[in-house]
């Protein structure tokens, strides 16, 4: 039976950042390990992220201890280590609900509390948020208000992020950002600028000589302004002498300070105080230990970034039970998939950014690390790095997710599409992934890809048909970009690992005939049919199955052979209503003068919030449930004409 969970002494005092500042300096080591605890405490029994969270806890605590939230503005990136921020302003009590069906959301999200300044869930948009922030509050002339972007060194990786630090430091704003620097992601971190950060935390000298001098200036009796001024001059000579770590920050005209110990929470509110008065755009680097005061966390931090439920003590993470073979995730199916085709085709190659667990691209560069590369948190360089790769005759298996393909749209339309160039688009986590919420429900890539001229659009139903979209993807004769889109979680199929065979493009294929009514579905939720259709049975339904396979191009014979048989149809996927799977079916009818009463089953226009799939599913109307109900509904007269027969 599971223990209540309480927070500490002095956590229990804090309601808002206001209580927080009432506390005594002496206090505030205490209040961090409270903290910390109840983290470890509360995920562990209720699950949710779990090691950036503790890794900022000294930070968090800091930052409400100085800065005057929410009239001072934190915008904390991706939102992972935002647990400590959200139990610190009001929302301890409610935090059990944590990533649960409508209950709090795992990110800052603005409709949430007056703290969370901007909704976040993929990475790298803090500092741009933050300079938005910081220009219009000088507009407005609110000259005391001060701006805060909290950045890991791993979302500096993307392309927005160095965007924001070339405007930041030319734009003159009040402004700090301060670099979260743990040398992890999801992943560990990789490029030239981890090594680039590196070098600084073990090279730190000519920050130490800056720091020093800058104090030491500054409490001189001359004006202060004046000597710091010097200060500033001085330092820039001694660059050149001492290091060049600070060369990349502050060639962006940005001030650096640091690196120091982000654990150190005495440090951090006497480094945070005395920044509050530095005007102008700044940077703070501190360096933090990601999983900091749970020893397993720390030793394994990518196996602990959101572990799923465990025993706090001993570590032992609990998995389900059961009898009989499972079926296994899809992104493993993708991942030991692409390692037998490229054993048999060197011309494979696997790309994704920064999600190599996730993706299960770590098989492949285990395996042949010469072959399958994490770029990192760059989803648009990894689609035009596909693309070179593609001009020179390479197959290229770009492995990213649904949600985070949405940022590098412009580079498959640019850099692929236009250039009728062959690269396979593997979209994970397609459909509604669960609790992550609206940020990563990957709700939009059929509409988003299928009209795009040059594209193809597929979806497997299970692992079998995964396997063979893929072979027939990475075959010579395949001359256009595609895309295979699959959805979070397992599949159906134990016995998995299929002979793989070429599927012809566009080619759809017809599971079950019958006589009422069809269900053309797309992709996984065509087991969510195939259930609905074998209950139906009990009804007295006769119901066909179609599982087109393709939303672009459509199987044309397959759908008139359909349209022209069953005088109404459901479609079935998941993604969008609007501009989906079932919108080409609509298109394909009108165009051809069909007149079926057709109806979509899909996520809904609006924004679908966290929760578990299957009741998402349920909420958006396209459980088995969901698809018998529509076909009960759309066939009632005709249930009433064989009942009164």
């Amino acid at each position: 039976m599971r223990m209540e969970i309480t927070p500490g002494e002095l956590l229990r005092q804090i309601n808002s950042p206001d209580d927080l500042k009432k506390l005594p300096r002496e206090n505030l080591h205490q209040l961090c390990d409270e903290l910390r605890q109840y983290v470890i405490d509360v995920v562990s029994v209720h699950g949710g992220h779990f090691g950036a969270s503790l890794g900022v806890v000294e930070l968090t605590v800091a930052l409400h201890y100085i800065f005057k939230t929410p009239y001072d503005q934190l915008v904390w990136d991706v939102g992972h280590q935002a647990y400590g921020h959200k139990i610190l302003t009001g929302r301890r009590e409610n935090f059990i609900s944590n990533r649960k069906y409508r209950g709090l959301s795992g990110f800052p999200k603005r409709s949430e509390s007056e703290y969370d300044t901007f909704g976040v869930g993929h990475s790298s948009t803090s500092v741009s948020a933050a300079l938005g922030m910081a220009m219009a509050a000088k507009y407005k002339g609110e000259n005391d208000r001060k701006t805060v972007a909290i950045i890991g060194d791993g979302a500096m990786t993307a392309g927005i992020a160095f965007e924001a630090l070339n405007h930041a430091g030319v734009a003159d704003t009040d402004m700090l950002i301060i670099l979260n620097d743990n040398c992890m992601s999801i992943d560990p971190n990789v490029g030239a600028l981890k090594e680039y950060l590196t070098d600084i935390t073990t090279s730190p000298t000519y920050n130490k000589v800056k720091d020093d001098v800058w104090k030491l200036l500054g409490k001189l009796p001359v004006g202060k302004n004046f000597t710091r001024a010097m200060a500033h001059k001085l330092t820039e000579g001694l660059k050149g002498m001492v290091s060049s770590s600070a060369n990349l920050f502050e060639a962006l005209k940005l001030r650096y300070f640091g690196p120091i110990d982000g654990h150190n929470v005495t440090k951090l509110v006497d480094t945070l105080k005395d920044l509050k008065e530095i005007p102008g755009p700044k940077l703070l680097h501190i360096i933090t230990v990601k999983g900091k005061g749970y020893d397993l966390a720390e030793k394994d931090q990518t196996k602990w970034h959101s572990p799923g439920l465990f025993d706090k003590i001993t570590g032992e993470i609990y998995k389900k039970k059961f009898d009989l073979p499972q079926p296994p995730k899809y992104q493993d199916v993708f991942g030991h998939t692409i390692i037998e085709l490229a054993e048999k085709n060197e011309k494979i190659f696997g790309i994704t950014p920064a999600m190599p667990s996730g993706s299960s691209l770590k098989f492949m560069m285990e395996k042949m690390p010469h072959r399958a590369f994490d770029v990192g948190i760059a989803e648009q360089h990894a689609v035009t790095l596909s693309a070179g790769m593609a001009t020179q005759g390479m197959k290229v298996f770009c492995n990213i997710y649904s949600s985070f393909m949405q940022r590098a749209y412009d580079q498959v339309i640019h850099d692929v599409a236009i250039q009728e160039l062959p690269v396979i688009f593997c979209l994970d986590r397609a459909g509604l992934v669960g609790e992550d919420g609206p940020t990563h429900h990957g709700a939009y890539d059929i509409t988003y890809m299928r009209c795009v001229p040059n594209m193809i659009v597929s979806a497997p139903m299970n692992e079998s048909e995964l396997r063979n979209l893929m072979y027939t993807a990475q075959l010579d004769t395949t001359k256009n970009p595609f895309v295979i889109r699959y959805p979070r979680g397992e599949g159906v199929t134990p016995e998995w690992k299929t002979e793989m065979k070429e599927i012809e493009i566009g080619k759809g294929r017809k599971l079950r005939d019958g006589q009422d009514i069809a269900i053309l579905s797309f992709g996984h939720p065509g087991n969510f049919a195939a259930s609905a259709i074998r209950d139906l049975k009990n009804d007295g339904l006769n119901v066909a199955h179609y599982d087109l396979r393709f939303a672009k191009p459509l199987d044309e014979a397959l759908l008139a052979e359909a349209l022209a048989r069953y005088q109404k149809i459901i479609t079935v996927e998941d993604g969008t209503v609007v501009g989906g799977f079932g919108s080409a079916i609509l298109e394909f009818a009108n165009t051809h003068g069909y007149k079926n009463e057709v109806r979509i089953l899909g996520i809904p226009d609006r924004i679908i919030e966290h929760g578990p799939p299957k009741e998402l599913h349920r909420e958006c109307g396209y459980d088995a449930q969901a698809i018998k109900e529509a076909v009960l509904e759309m066939m009632k007269d005709t249930i009433r004409v064989k009942v009164k027969i």
